[in-house]
């Protein structure tokens, strides 16, 4: 029986992440949603002391609590991560910090709106879609996809490719809770108006494309010691 190859999982992943992604795109429900959380009066849960100050700002300080673990982790290994090799361990600090990083790099050059800066929700940009935001200013301020928020959950789906090898079970539970921790980030933002689901989708998209292309790098780096 020959051998499973070691890229199947990670290409399975990643292709299923944007697949979905894809599909939301085609559904054209983005505007849908949001006007469901929203009215022209704007999004009345945008300054929802739980959801700002708790679900947005305490997530993200946890997440970079973590992430400043992982690299403590690398020199000084605790926990599961005592089982990785070094390169494994470095490899998982490093594409869980950079994948938010490329998120926010592309956020700062799109030209599309937050769903509370449309005119539909008293704003004055106009709604359209992130691809065509790329080349077409929507009036706003922009700077609103993909999901950077999201990303601080998301960030680790970038990490399961570095733990795959080495603790299987482990990775699955690590990559579960990234993406459920990812989904619930981008709905807290999606109820206080600040993204649409596309923008989401898209930002673990971008995150699992890091992992995949960090883990053939490091896994060369490795072949090659």
């Amino acid at each position: 029986m020959p051998a499973r190859s070691p890229w199947k999982a990670p290409l399975a992943l990643t292709l299923l992440l944007v697949a979905v992604a894809v599909a939301w795109d085609l559904s054209g429900l983005d505007l849908a949603l949001a006007q469901r959380m929203g009215s022209p009066a704007g999004f009345a849960l945008r300054e929802d002391w739980w959801l700002r100050r708790v679900l947005y700002d305490g997530a993200r300080w946890l997440a970079w609590a973590l992430g400043c673990a992982l690299v403590v982790g690398v020199a000084w290994p605790f926990g599961p991560l005592r089982r990785l090799p070094f390169e494994r361990r470095l490899q998982l600090a490093v594409s869980s910090l950079l994948a938010p990083a490329v998120v926010a790099l592309i956020k700062s050059s799109s030209h599309t709106s937050c769903p509370w800066g449309l005119a539909e929700f008293g704003g004055i940009a106009r709604y359209q879609s992130h691809w065509t935001g790329w080349f077409v200013d929507d009036g706003g301020s922009g700077r609103c996809f993909p999901a950077g928020h999201a990303s601080a959950g998301f960030a680790y789906v970038a990490g399961w490719f570095a733990l795959r090898r080495d603790l299987p079970r482990f990775a699955r539970g690590w990559l579960a809770a990234s993406l459920l921790g990812g989904l619930a980030l981008g709905l807290v933002q999606q109820l206080r108006g600040a993204h649409f689901m596309s923008h989401t989708l898209w930002a673990a998209c971008v995150c699992a494309i890091v992992g995949w292309a960090m883990d053939a790098a490091f896994s060369a780096w490795r072949g090659q010691r």
